[in-house]
């Protein structure tokens, strides 16, 4: 790995990722869960629906600025598609605040303290259940990595996913979506990658929408590994601990979407049926981020995002004249987790090389979501 001068993120104009998806991004955040044993508390499940629902959550970390500028935790449950035609559940599934947590990291040679749970569990009359989804919405286009395994039963998903929200998801029409999930029903080598909707209106399979592949080098789902996603204009790509595994270039996403993450099951078909007093876990690390937006933010982004991460119309045509990154970095480049080295500081020669401003036959603002 080259000597790169490690620097600030606020240092830098933009953020160059590797491989073959190599783009650019305006804005870099990193969440750490490696050194959080001030916060170590492993709940009890709780055995009402209800009480589930209206869990707190069950530390004060995630009740901190530091978490809920940009995360919020779900207690939303899967009543109403039970009692439709659109889902084949046979399981109420609820999402509870009590099954996020940090636990101590009791690994032989852990690289760790600490490390994030999201816990499912199945109850007698229900599936616990936990999400948590970006408190920004209007992401466009982005490359996130989570240091993360996961373990558990047969019959849960573990999954990181962009979402646009469109209220109803029911209109297969309206649906985007870009999923990494891992179904503990799977073999331990299985990793399924989809640009939703993977089916049409007559329940067949739409095949050019998804991937399932077999991890590379013998590893498995219960390792701890690099889960990287690369939502761009024109394909969503995954990596495990750097080799490329997927690229979807059909139905990318087009639209300014949320980033999720999630532990689950609903008795259907795809997550399949846990039994009673069984779970699972999607245990997480680390999350890194790079990332553009676009558009206004709403009235909840704004009262909650430091002004430094929202994107205005005056920044992108102030952006637009500029047609520069003066300071490139890099997050793949480094050789310390979480942190930004400096690949040029001033953008034009590295413009000059791919093209007068242009990568892929694209303007570099379209990455920037600046065109």
């Amino acid at each position: 790995m080259a000597n790169l001068t490690e620097v600030n993120s606020d240092q830098c104009d933009c953020f160059l990722t590797n491989g073959t998806s190599s783009h650019y991004f305006k804005t870099h955040k990193f969440f750490d869960f490696r050194d959080k044993s001030d916060y170590v508390n492993v709940p009890s499940l709780i055995d009402s629906p209800e009480d589930s629902s209206q869990a707190s959550a069950t530390n004060d970390y995630l009740q901190s600025d530091e978490w809920s500028d940009y995360w919020t935790l779900q207690s939303w449950n899967n009543s109403a598609s039970l009692a439709g035609s659109t889902s084949d559940a046979s399981v109420l599934m609820v999402h509870s605040p009590n099954n996020v947590y940090f636990e101590k990291n009791e690994d032989e040679n852990a690289g760790s303290d600490t490390y994030l749970t999201m816990r499912t569990a199945r109850m007698n009359d229900f599936q616990s259940a936990c999400e948590f989804e970006s408190v920004l919405r209007n992401y466009h286009f982005l490359s996130v990595r989570m240091y993360a395994r996961t373990i558990g039963a047969p019959g849960a998903v573990t999954a990181m996913f962009t979402y646009r929200d469109v209220g109803d998801s029911s209109e297969l029409t309206t649906v985007q979506e870009s999923d990494l999930e891992i179904r503990t029903l799977d073999p331990h080598d299985h990793v399924q990658y989809t640009n939703q909707p993977s089916y049409t209106s007559l329940g067949d399979d739409v095949q050019e929408a998804t991937r399932n592949i077999t991890i590379p080098k013998k590893r498995d789902w219960t390792d701890w590994a690099v889960y990287r996603m690369d939502w761009s204009p024109d394909s969503t790509t995954w990596y495990i601990d750097g080799d490329e595994v997927a690229s979807i270039s059909f139905q990318v996403p087009r639209d300014p979407s949320m980033l999720i993450f999630n532990s689950w099951s609903d008795g259907g078909s795809w997550a399949g049926n846990m039994s009673a007093g069984s779970e699972a876990s999607l245990q997480l690390q680390w999350i890194d981020l790079v990332y553009n937006t676009t558009g206004v933010a709403t009235e909840k982004q704004t009262k909650t995002k430091k002004p430094s991460d929202i994107v205005t119309r005056n920044e992108r045509e102030q952006k637009r004249d500029d047609q520069q990154c003066h300071s490139v970095c890099s997050i793949d480049q480094t050789e310390k987790i979480g942190t930004a080295v400096l690949l040029q500081g001033s953008a034009s020669r590295l413009l000059g090389q791919i093209g007068g401003g242009k990568k892929n036959g694209a303007c570099l603002s379209i990455y920037l979501s600046l065109c």
